[in-house]
């Protein structure tokens, strides 16, 4: 995979807001470069406020959905939340039972399974509610796309209230763009194109949340009992690969404390299992650790298990079913390693040169994982990637998508959706059903109107500041912290130094998975560094460059001619005591 390094060179006085705010250049740098400018929204962004969320009362339908379910639960009426199988669903579905409970409703929920319902609203989860005796179906994380389904609920005389985040379908018809809307009750969807919420960004969870802040003030319920959810509402909003922008940046950074210090014994339970009772959690631990763990439930299994882990009071009962979601989760990594491996397999084959977008078809995979996958291959060769398997419902494939920053995979479905079956999505991430003899069709078509370029396969590197490593101290490196949560919208910065002199190297750690270093900059500061990639990979690459002889010198600490260009991040390295500067390689060249 070809990167192109370029330097962020937005401007700014950044001088003037150091002295404002109190932080070093170097910060208020990184800071510009995420496009956060005036002192209000600096002040926003180091130091957010629970008074920074946006109103509920400006998102589109919020207060109709809210009024709606008054009336409903003061008459009676049985509430069915039909929710998604991924942790945006689980979470949303966990924020509406609680509340609607805490207002007295007559509420159950259903969860679809992911291989026999597949994603969203269906007739058959219409019916069950239906014949259940519920009177209104209440979604979330899904429905907009739902037209046909609603329409035969409100045929069952049902009221049907949608609440999501995704985009709406549509029709391009000769580049007049069409809306196709669901006939429900009422719909809360910032994705709406005449929605005006100020950060339209959220996930379906957060959607939830806002419309349950109106209901249980009808209630006469502090608004203390409706900040509880907060921290679920930022689980889900990192799960879900959210922007942590404006109101998720401040969601996430406020919900994070919150997390760690929750009452909710599942999820006490969950950080326990994980071994991370007492740490100081961050955005990479609901991504990497626990969040994982939730979605294993839906992925090999049903997300009803992880939806009962949260609502668990028990603490012997929450401490199974934790320990069950991440032996699930263990499985599905061995399983996730295969299809990764089966997939780059094909490509190296050649199987699809020329193609921009990878259609790639595993039979043998679990349809559960197959987005896991297409996102571990994008990453891999900066292409767009779909992953098809076997459907249970035979003659048909399933599959998820992935996409780069410069192509909507949304709109690249819309404009093959002659071959599918059902598709819906964002323009990162999809998910798609089809004949399997459309299968080549769709690959020929999808690529055909890619408009994607050889450009587009090369990834851009942003290097937020070129900083000599002996720029760094451990008052800088606190300061960091200030920029996180750090995450899909607000990257962990990017930082670089030319020239660095590796005056020994070793392959280090269990698995010889680590190359460390003691480097030498050109104005001679000494620091250790260390890369996380493939080693070997990096060795065989500088012995290209320089010759083996040279980097056999460096493993012995002898001199030698290797010099690197490297991206970097810093830390404090604390070992019996001694606390040190090192940096971690994240690129190279």
């Amino acid at each position: 995979m070809e990167e192109k390094w370029v330097v962020s060179a937005k401007k700014a006085d950044f001088q003037a807001i150091g002295q404002k705010f109190g932080i070093d250049q170097v910060i208020a740098r990184v800071i510009r470069n995420r496009d956060v400018i005036g002192e209000e929204q600096v002040r926003r962004y180091l130091h957010p406020q629970i008074t920074d969320l946006h109103s509920s009362a400006l998102l589109r339908g919020a207060q109709e959905a809210a009024q709606l379910l008054e009336k409903k639960i003061r008459s009676g009426k049985r509430i069915r939340i039909i929710g998604d199988y991924d942790i945006d669903g689980v979470n949303a579905t966990f924020i509406l039972f609680r509340c609607l409970q805490m207002c007295g409703a007559d509420v159950d929920y259903e969860i679809p399974d992911r291989m026999k319902d597949g994603f969203g609203l269906n007739r058959s989860l219409i019916e069950l509610a239906f014949d259940e005796e519920a009177d209104t179906i209440l979604t979330c994380d899904n429905g907009i796309a739902a037209v046909e389904e609603v329409a035969y609920a409100k045929q069952l005389g049902m009221t049907v209230i949608v609440t999501d985040h995704h985009e709406p379908r549509y029709k391009d018809e000769n580049g007049e763009i069409g809306y196709i809307y669901p006939p429900a009750d009422v719909i809360v969807d910032p994705a709406m194109p005449e929605d005006t919420y100020p950060f339209p960004h959220i996930c379906g969870a957060v959607v939830a949340w806002k419309v349950m802040h109106p209901l249980l003030s009808a209630f006469g319920i502090p608004l203390l009992e409706w900040l509880k959810f907060l921290p679920f509402a930022a689980f889900a909003t990192v799960g879900d690969v959210m922007d942590l922008k404006d109101e998720n940046r401040a969601i996430v950074r406020l919900g994070l404390p919150a997390l760690e210090k929750t009452e909710n014994t599942g999820m006490r339970a969950l950080i326990r299992v994980c071994g991370l009772e007492g740490r100081n959690l961050t955005a990479y631990h609901i991504g990497f650790v626990l969040g994982p763990c939730i979605n294993a439930g839906g992925r090999l299994d049903t997300a009803k298990r992880s939806l009962r882990l949260l609502l668990e009071e028990d603490e012997g009962e929450a401490d199974l079913l934790a320990r069950e979601l991440k032996e699930l989760n263990d499985r599905r990594k061995q399983m996730t390693e295969d299809g990764i491996r089966q997939a780059c397999e094909q490509i190296e084959e050649g199987k699809f040169t020329g193609d921009g977008v990878y259609v790639i078809y595993l039979p043998g995979c679990h349809e559960s994982i197959a987005g896991i996958i297409a996102g571990k291959v994008r990453e891999r060769y900066y292409h767009p990637v779909f992953i098809l398997t076997d459907s249970q419902n035979g003659g048909y494939l399933k599959g998820s998508g992935r996409s780069t920053e410069n192509w909507s995979m949304y709109d690249g479905l819309v404009r093959s959706d002659r071959f599918l079956e059902k598709y819906g999505g964002h323009p990162m991430a999809a998910g798609l059903t089809l004949r399997k003899e459309n299968l080549d069709a769709f690959r020929e078509l999808i690529n055909r109107e890619s408009g994607l370029e050889r450009d587009d396969f090369i990834r851009k590197v942003v290097i937020d500041v070129p900083m000599p490593v002996s720029y760094l101290k451990e008052e800088l490196i606190g300061e960091l912290e200030l920029l996180e949560p750090f995450g899909k919208g607000n990257e962990k910065p990017v930082f670089a130094e030319r020239g660095l002199h590796p005056v020994r190297a070793a392959v280090i750690g269990k698995n010889q998975n680590v190359l460390k270093f003691q480097m030498e900059s050109t104005d001679g500061v000494r620091m250790e560094a260390l890369y996380f990639g493939d080693p070997q990979e990096m060795l065989e690459y500088l012995s290209v460059r320089y010759s083996h002889a040279e980097v056999e010198r460096m493993l012995q600490g002898r001199e030698n001619a290797v010099r690197m260009d490297v991206l970097y991040y810093p830390s404090v390295n604390e070992f019996r005591g001694m606390r040190t500067i090192q940096i971690v390689i994240t690129g190279y060249r």
